[in-house]
């Protein structure tokens, strides 16, 4: 049985934050929580929530999570706190360090999560920014581990904007030695010093840029897309559209892989664009697997953060 254990880092804003050894373990504690193997308890805790943007999966597997660490969530909403008001951060985080235990945070600078960072004295979560999504990539580990057993001479290629998400996977993926692959239109590839960190952190990484999905796709085991457009780029979605037009994860696609992929996608999806409806009700999908899990391993990162 897997018990929490202490990480070197005291906040998670990024997948880096982790080291391999953490994360497979985080990996495996996060899968007896699944199993019900390990019913460790985190009494009396307080995880605040601040969610800038919508959130169906993240709000609500955090708070199930700390629900069955026997703790508990409060919602601080900025359209009815201070926050909302332009209250300064660093007094916000000061205040809420002495009635919370931990935060975690949805928002969209990464600055704006730092600065939490550096007045919040306690547990600071990115639950999602611009820049990264590290929980997400988590629970995306977790469900290729369970499919193919680890993470040896396994492919994933992700098909979509080089936005945050793939930022996650990059780095998660260089850590845990798995080959990454980016299929994106010109002008949408990952932002050089993403490129250039996830090579520092592994010389061997097989990190590839793609402008070709039926290309990116061969031989691949994990197919993953993502929406095109991301919350706060509703205005831009007609271009987008445009710009990505080939990049639909469909039955051909999957075909073309020539290895009977699983098909990951974070959710929420719009079927028929970015990945066909077929697709995510077809065999090869795994996505509400995915979905699930994020509960699984939220648990077990507040598990580690907290005891």
């Amino acid at each position: 049985m897997y018990k929490p254990k202490k990480f070197d880092t005291d906040n998670f804003l990024s997948s880096l934050d982790l080291k391999k050894e953490e994360i497979l373990y985080l990996l495996e504690l996060a899968k007896n929580f699944k199993d019900k193997q390990s019913s460790f308890k985190v009494k009396d805790k307080v995880l605040g929530l601040i969610f800038d943007k919508a959130s169906t999966r993240t709000r609500v597997s955090f708070q199930v999570a700390m629900s069955r660490l026997g703790s508990n969530v409060i919602e601080i909403n900025r359209n009815t706190s201070q926050i909302g008001r332009g209250e300064p951060i660093k007094d916000t985080a000061r205040v809420l360090s002495r009635y919370c235990d931990a935060l975690a945070i949805r928002t969209f600078k990464q600055v704006d999560l730092v600065e939490y960072a550096k007045w919040f004295k306690k547990p600071v979560i990115n639950a999602l920014t611009d820049l990264e999504h590290p929980c997400q990539a988590l629970a995306d580990f977790l469900t290729i581990k369970e499919e193919f057993g680890g993470f040896k001479n396994i492919i994933l290629t992700f098909i979509g904007d080089g936005n945050n998400v793939a930022n996650s996977l990059i780095f998660t993926g260089a850590l845990l030695g798995v080959e990454v692959r980016i299929a994106c239109p010109k002008g949408f590839e990952p932002k050089t010093s993403i490129i250039k960190r996830a090579n520092e952190i592994n010389p061997n990484n097989s990190l590839k840029i793609f402008h070709d999905p039926s290309i990116a796709v061969k031989g691949a085991n994990v197919l993953y897309t993502d929406v095109w457009s991301s919350m706060g780029e509703e205005s831009e979605s007609s271009i987008k559209d445009k710009n990505f037009e080939g990049f639909t994860v469909n039955q051909d696609l999957i075909n073309r892989a020539n290895n009977d992929p699983i098909v990951l996608h974070c959710l929420p999806a719009y079927r028929g664009k970015e990945i066909t409806d077929q697709v995510i009700e077809g065999k090869n999908s795994r996505i509400f697997n995915q979905a699930e899990n994020r509960l699984h391993t939220q648990q077990a990162l507040l598990a580690c953060l907290l005891s």
